[in-house]
């Protein structure tokens, strides 16, 4: 992984082939075709080239974006597949933190349809073979006036393997240091090439198995007294009620016990382990097929095709259903069923004797891009094309609960009557429940759902006239785009009849009609202190059917100022519109790990607006929450605008030798009428902080809790643009390349310093400050990251060294001197290396967190007691792979 400024040392174009005889290149940040000797900078851009993806020794892309300095938050990965918010075993990238949906993902320079299993928000990275990808450019600076919506964080352009001439064929396999994890890849790759064209096709398979979340983390922990005890769910397998008397008991949890026995519900003895049911790491197969060709229709013209297709099958292992959360169950003291002589609430019963959910997922996603380019003369090229592409998905879960069915077994007058009746289920006991009721309350889902996109684009790109300076670059053009989202859940998901989050359908398309001109002025050249100056603009008008027209631009200036030193700025503007489930998305709800600022708040200080704010809130003294989770509900909005953001970005790169490459990069992103939803535990913290429950948060629009017992039994969240978003940083990146002792040797270093990320949810509210602070369920935003390497080769023999750091971070929810109050800095080692027995054959061993970093314990944790967003579970793990050409 490297940073470098493209003035010194431009990329390799996106979409030129080696053999076609147009000199112009196109670079990402940029439309304009110019010859490479006159390209200029046009921001801070990372650069991942297929040697170091190779190396990594990743079977998915978004395993090396999401080490970069510059990701941050929550992105979708396979040790985070539960909190994923575009759909389960979806993979992103989440550019500055600032939402999946802020980061624009483009394939060879082009756009991506949304990937899932229905109305998704952002590309699914698992459609992209990552034995197909040459190299990856991460502009880190707004380009929607370049490149259209949502390039507010910046643009990740996959650029693809064009043509090769022969055979590539290699084989991957790993596993962690504690035999599991098993991941298994193998692709085939043939091309050829002539004077008339190239064509290129490749197979491409890959496969993770499961880590059991268990083997990484026994049980849940929670802080007791100063130290870390193991607590279960609430939710247990025997059966917590509340009784009329306003006790808490809960009924006999042992196969073979008193079939009527109970006794007061204690959280330590009776509580549920989650851990050995769910995974650290969830199971994911992809297969994929691709097809590359160009032909030269004549001197001038050529015609370029992309064919991709790629089938997902994925799984997560899950907990056994509960009943009590989604629907009141009231057990009458008269029922047969109840030996407490009292009437009853069944609180929670997790009905285990079924055995575990589970989630599956199958998707399949193709993209086709066809089109023409020419060169009008040697100073004029033009491109037009079209670009559709399509995902469809089946996803569903197996042992959900019909809440109904439910009902009608506990109906004494009924069940059990008729052969055609339900039978009658006893709930109230470990073991109670007959086959018979467990086979007629549960069933299995299917829900099916997809996206769409279709685009047309059409450009001129070239040189207008030549000034003193250097030529003038000008590219315009035209595009259309249509996007269409749909997700059918199932009819008893929808009904709410099932024990599971209950959702609505979601069907939703509108279209952008834009067009747009970028000019590249060279102003001065040749002069003491001035090298080059150039002048970098851009603007781009878009219609959109929703939400009516948007302007964006873009102004840079890119200073030379000795051969050795640049300097360069960028102010843009840029926009993000509403994605389809914001829009047309309906009621959603979710179990999430959630801190109720008011467990014990008898024990905080007095004086303290929480302590002040429970009281009032009538709670009784020494209230415990029953469980790290609370039921959390969200939903779309129509009437939803494109949010606005301003970027600006200024720095340097410093060039002491050909072998020395320094850059200093600032950065600082405004976003106005954010569409944001606010976490439930910080909705939660800011109202109980708030003096006398004054925040917007504490209505009831936000959160009420059951007057019967204090818990919490609604939180919401709608989307709107209400919210602003302020970033800063600085971005700091080297490279010194030098031999030693007859070996090539490179040094890199990429690193990110996060100043600033507050988030002020609605104008007047309290800013939130995420800078240095882990979140629960946002991920984390430490404030300083960094991934540095050492690569080194002598003949037959290579191999890397890489670290990547992430900084210490203070948990948002925790009081000070809480354990896992501030989680400590981080250092993953990775190493590799490489053997080439001749040109056709090459042997490469890896090793991923090579001293066995284990992750931080934190209050706020998503899963296995840590932020499996930011940190790794696995341990120590290994990797194997050969590959042949002829």
């Amino acid at each position: 992984m490297s940073q470098g400024s493209y003035a010194q040392q431009p990329a390799a174009p996106g979409n030129t082939d080696k053999a076609a005889p147009v000199a112009r290149v196109q670079i990402t940040g940029s439309r304009i075709n110019l010859k490479q000797e006159q390209i200029s900078g046009v921001g801070p851009v990372t650069v991942i080239d297929a040697d170091a993806i190779q190396r990594s020794g990743a079977i998915s892309v978004e395993t090396l974006l999401q080490r970069m300095p510059s990701s941050a938050g929550t992105a979708g990965n396979q040790s985070s597949a539960y909190w994923t918010s575009n759909g389960y075993g979806t993979t992103q990238v989440n550019l500055r933190g600032l939402g999946i949906d802020r980061t624009l993902v483009l394939l060879n320079g082009r756009r991506v349809v949304a990937g899932g299993t229905g109305a998704n928000s952002s590309v699914d990275l698992n459609m992209i073979p990552v034995a197909m990808i040459e190299r990856v450019e991460v502009l880190k600076d707004g380009a929607s006036a370049i490149y259209g919506a949502d390039a507010v964080a910046g643009v990740v352009n996959i650029i693809t393997k064009k043509a090769i001439d022969g055979v590539e064929m290699s084989v991957r396999y790993g596993k962690t240091a504690q035999n599991d994890g098993e991941e298994k890849a193998a692709d085939i790759v043939w091309g050829t090439r002539s004077d008339r064209g190239s064509m290129m096709a490749s197979l491409n398979y890959s496969e993770s198995g499961d880590v059991n979340l268990a083997s990484r983390a026994p049980c849940a922990l929670f802080e007791d007294g100063g130290e870390l005890v193991c607590s279960g769910s609430s939710a247990t397998i025997g059966g917590r009620a509340r009784l009329a008397d306003g006790r808490r008991v809960n009924f006999n949890q042992d196969l073979g016990g008193n079939p009527r026995g109970f006794e007061t519900y204690s959280a330590a003895k009776h509580g549920y382990n989650s851990n050995p049911l769910l995974n650290a790491v969830n199971p994911i197969k992809r297969v994929g097929v691709s097809a590359f060709g160009k032909l030269n229709l004549n001197d001038n013209v050529e015609l370029f095709t992309e064919l991709m297709f790629t089938n997902r099958q994925s799984e997560q292992l899950a907990t056994p259903g509960a009943i009590g959360a989604n629907r009141p169950i009231n057990i009458a003291a008269s029922h047969p069923t109840n030996p407490t002589g009292q009437n009853l609430v069944l609180e929670r019963r997790r009905v285990a004797e079924v055995g575990p959910r589970n989630f599956f997922q199958e998707t399949n996603t193709f993209r086709i891009a066809t089109g023409l380019t020419g060169a009008i003369n040697d100073k004029w090229d033009w491109s037009t094309s079209v670009n559709w592409g399509r995902n469809t998905g089946v996803d569903g879960m197996t042992n959900i609960i019909n809440l109904d069915r439910v009902d009608a077994t506990l109906d004494a007058a009924n069940c059990g009557k008729t052969p055609t009746s339900a039978p009658c289920g006893n709930y109230l006991g470990y073991g109670n429940l007959s086959p018979a009721v467990l086979d007629y309350i549960h069933f299995d889902t299917r829900d099916n759902g997809g996206n769409d996109q279709k685009s047309f684009n059409a450009g001129v790109s070239g040189q207008l006239f030549n000034m003193p300076a250097g030529a003038v670059g000008f590219a315009s053009g035209f595009e259309y785009r249509q996007e269409k989202g749909w997700r059918d859940p199932d009819s008893l998901i929808v009904s709410g009849a099932a024990n599971t989050n209950r959702q609505d359908p979601i069907a939703g398309e509108y279209s952008a009609r834009e067009v747009f001109a970028e000019l590249s002025v060279p102003l001065l050249a040749k002069l003491p202190l001035v090298e080059s100056l150039t002048l970098n603009g851009a603007a781009r008008y878009s219609d959109y059917s929703l939400f009516g027209s948007k302007s964006t631009y873009k102004a840079g200036l890119d200073w030379q100022v000795i051969p050795s030193l640049k300097l360069r700025a960028n102010k843009s503007t840029a926009f993000r519109v509403p994605t389809v489930p914001e829009l047309f998305g309906g009621v959603s709800e979710g179990n999430l790990t959630t801190t109720d600022p008011c467990n014990s708040w008898n024990t905080q200080d007095p004086n303290s607006n929480v302590y002040k704010n429970c009281q009032a809130s009538r709670l009784p003294v020494g209230f415990k929450q029953f469980g790290p989770s609370i039921l959390t509900t969200g939903g779309g909005n129509v009437n939803l605008e494109p949010e606005d953001a301003d970027t600006f970005t200024v720095g340097a790169v410093w060039t002491p030798s050909k072998s020395v490459t320094l850059t200093l990069d600032y950065f600082n992103i405004e976003i106005n009428n954010a569409i944001q939803t606010v976490p439930g535990s910080t909705k939660l913290s800011v109202c109980y902080n708030s003096p006398g429950l004054s925040h917007i948060f504490c209505s009831p629009s936000s959160f009420t809790r059951d007057p019967a017992t204090g818990e919490i039994n609604f939180l919401s969240s709608q989307p709107a643009n209400a919210a602003q978003q302020r970033v800063s940083g600085i971005d700091l990146g080297a490279l010194y390349d030098f031999r030693a002792y007859g070996w090539n040797v490179a040094l890199n270093a990429d690193v990110s310093r996060l100043n600033r990320f507050d988030v002020t949810p609605f104008p007047g509210g309290d800013t939130i400050a995420y800078a240095g602070k882990i979140t629960g369920g946002r991920g984390s935003y430490a404030e300083w990251r960094a991934a540095t390497g050492l690569t080194a080769a002598n003949g037959p023999w290579s191999g890397s060294y890489n670290i990547q750091y992430i900084g210490s971070a203070d948990d948002i929810n925790a009081a000070e001197g809480d354990i896992g109050a501030r989680a400590p800095s981080v250092a993953y080692h990775n190493a590799s290396v490489k053997y080439a027995f001749n040109k056709a054959m090459t042997l490469s061993l890896g090793v991923d967190n090579l001293l066995d970093k284990a992750p931080p314990y934190i209050q706020s944790w998503t899963d296995g007691n840590t932020d499996t967003m930011t940190y790794d579970l696995l341990g120590r793990r290994w990797h194997v792979r050969l590959g042949y050409r002829f």
